[in-house]
């Protein structure tokens, strides 16, 4: 057994770290991107900056445990449990290339995880550190963000009470898992500082303590922190990802309590929370938060919840903290071997009676001051099969997520998915796989396949069929739609690839101005070439999308993306990127990813016809402190003037710098 084991290793092809990281960024920032073309804002800070602290402080797979693995998006359920297998029966990896002999490994999903794993030898078990260990090897760092826009807004004229810069500070502290804490203040452009209704200084402030590995305690976090438990019909303030061109990606994955450390001013919970292990294989979750939400009043009541953050005009610091949000619930989790069932239940109520704005398309949305949620979970797999869902009740309604999972062979796996959210289920804190952005009037199946049947390509296909049986924003009737993704990957090199997306949304909207709803078909497509030699990487993309409502006439719009990147090892690094665009309207926009800062996720729409350019640049000084700046130019040669409202800028261009300098003691 050795022997063979051996010489697997032996005959392994090497690959480069640096073009694993490559990969794994690409993978994150193509579902990113995916989802911000569905028009879903998603906060993916935290995770981010999860995986780029796994960068710095990779998991030694011969210790690693399964809640550490499942950080890591890109792999399944059955791929975690063949690693911790394998080490348990093997004993010990030797080097990082013999996950080539872990079952259900493929080389793309080892190029992945590369950045984030290691292999050491294994020490004596850790206790949690002495007060001295933590002043002594705990890390420290301190990240700070400046925003300078070079044009200025309408709002500046009158509206907006601030000025124009955005700024955000935030200290953390962190030894491994077992201690993290951080504190946070964030304002946002036009928001006043040390001044009217920020006398305090910072529009927002973000604090959060949290503790792992005491004993039976698995996790204690007091502050601010995220929930996610189940498939996140009921509880799910983490990341999620929907529908996107990787399937092992496209499974949700929740992780319990974890810290609240972005810049998100709603999505988080306030208060105490904590997991403890009742036996080897049941743990007890309970949290309490108690805090205030901003929103509009009329007549004493709540018609609206605002979940921007922004206080930039005096009407919008008058919504701020008009209600108070009390919460408090558990889940009960029970894990062994292929089996896992988990209860959740939570109770929230609001000072105030809600109360929306009587709009037909709203009817059934989230009312009164009191509600609750309870749900169960489910796992079972059967060799290479596995059957995820859960099933949860609310004050009304109810809803049901049950996903099927098939793993033929490492470069075959197959899902199908099927949800039924009720036009009247309640689930305030709810977020999960569907059409829209809440759990709530949406039925479907969806089935995807990912395959590799030749070498150097992957193919990935994917159909969605759906409904809402009650009325949405722009949908004046129960309405139906299909929703189809294909990809086809080449890699005829190690540093070399080609990728072309197609996607096909079928769905129905409100025709403008006339009181009928008719069919709406959109076509978006992408052909994608990347290309690394030594230090240098290049990247050409060309996107296409039509949209046309029926019986009228179609429009149209594409772009082309050239994007040059250079790194000198672990010292300095800088990117070139330009975009051209031409679009017929707003329906049929573009996106183009752009590098960002540091842990952060920028893809910009656009329409009309112009260009855009930008340039990135990151020191890394020393060991202590990294610098980073971004500049950014958007130019359109359609229109004299951007924008509307008090965002108007009367010019046909703007440029923007951001910087951000983090040092670490």
């Amino acid at each position: 057994m050795k022997f063979a084991r051996f010489l697997g290793i032996f005959f392994m092809l090497s690959i480069a770290e640096v073009y694993a990281q490559n990969k794994s960024s690409l993978l994150l920032n193509d579902n990113l991107e995916q989802l911000a073309m569905d028009g879903l804002e998603v906060d993916w800070q935290s995770q981010l900056e999860e995986l780029q602290y796994l960068t710095e402080n990779p998991i030694n797979l011969n210790v690693a445990t399964k809640g550490q693995l499942e950080q890591l998006p890109f792999l399944s359920d059955l791929q975690i449990e063949n690693i911790l297998a394998y080490v348990y029966i093997h004993g010990e990896m030797q080097t990082i290339y013999e996950l080539q002999l872990v079952e259900e490994m493929d080389r793309r999903t080892i190029e992945l995880l590369l950045p984030y794993v290691c292999v050491a030898p294994v020490e004596e078990t850790e206790r949690f550190p002495t007060f001295k260990q933590l002043l002594e090897y705990g890390k420290n760092e301190v990240l700070t963000r400046l925003d300078i826009p070079f044009y200025r807004r309408k709002g500046y004229e009158t509206a907006y009470l601030g000025p124009s810069l955005y700024h955000s500070v935030r200290y953390q502290y962190r030894y491994g898992d077992y201690l993290q804490a951080g504190i946070l203040g964030e304002k946002d452009a036009g928001e006043p500082f040390f001044a009217l209704h920020n006398k305090q200084g910072y529009d927002h402030y973000s604090y959060y303590v949290v503790l792992g590995h005491l004993g039976r305690l698995k996790t204690l976090a007091l502050g601010n922190y995220r929930l996610s438990f189940g498939q996140g019909l009921v509880l799910n303030s983490s990341f999620k990802l929907g529908k996107t061109f990787s399937l092992t990606s496209a499974q949700y994955r929740a992780n319990g309590i974890k810290k609240h450390s972005s810049a998100d001013e709603y999505n988080y919970f306030k208060g105490i929370a904590a997991t403890v292990s009742l036996l080897p294989s049941l743990d007890l979750s309970a949290f309490y938060s108690h805090r205030t939400l901003d929103g509009s009043l009329s007549s004493g009541k709540l018609t609206s919840i605002n979940e921007s953050g922004l206080h930039r005009t005096q009407k919008e610091a008058d919504k701020r903290g008009n209600t108070t949000l009390e919460m408090m619930g558990g889940n009960l989790t029970y894990e062994r071997n292929a089996w896992k069932v988990g209860l959740t239940g939570i109770y929230y109520r609001m000072d105030r009676n809600l109360q929306p704005s009587n709009l037909k398309y709203g009817k059934y949305q989230l009312q009164g001051n009191h509600f609750y949620n309870l749900s169960m979970d489910y796992r079972f797999r059967y060799r290479k099969f596995e059957w995820v869902g859960e099933g949860a009740l609310g004050k009304q309604g109810f809803a049901t997520l049950n996903r099927w999972i098939y793993n033929l062979h490492p470069t075959t796996n197959f899902m199908l998915l099927h949800r039924y959210y009720s036009h009247d289920y309640w689930s305030m804190f709810g977020s999960t796989f569907g059409e829209g952005s809440t759990v709530q009037n949406e039925n479907g199946w969806y089935l995807a396949a990912e395959m590799a049947p030749i070498a150097h390509w992957r193919f990935f296909g994917g159909v969605d069929l759906y409904a809402h049986p009650w009325w949405k924003y722009r949908i004046s009737k129960p309405s139906k739609g299909l929703d189809a993704l294909f990809q086809a990957t080449y890699l005829p090199k190690e540093n070399l690839s080609f990728v072309f997306n197609y996607r096909y949304k079928r769905k129905e909207r409100d025709v403008t101005g006339a009181n009928k709803t008719l069919p709406t078909y959109q076509h978006r497509a992408r052909l994608r070439m990347e290309y690394e030699k030594g230090h240098w990487q290049v990247r050409s993309t060309l996107d296409f999308n039509q949209f046309q409502q029926l019986y009228y006439r179609p429009s149209r719009g594409f772009a082309f993306t050239q994007m040059l990147h250079y790194q000198q090892v672990d010292l300095w690094q800088f990117t070139l990127q330009g975009s051209y665009f031409h679009t017929d309207d707003y329906d049929s926009r573009v996106y183009a990813y752009e590098r960002g800062l540091l842990n952060t996720f920028y893809s910009p729409s656009f329409y009309g016809e112009g260009f855009r350019f930008s340039a990135h640049f990151r020191w890394d000084l020393n060991e202590h402190f990294m610098f980073l700046g971004k500049l950014g130019y958007t130019h359109y040669l359609d229109r004299e003037e951007i924008g509307s409202g008090n965002d108007l800028i009367r010019s046909n261009h703007k440029t923007d710098l951001q910087l951000q300098l983090r040092w670490k003691f």
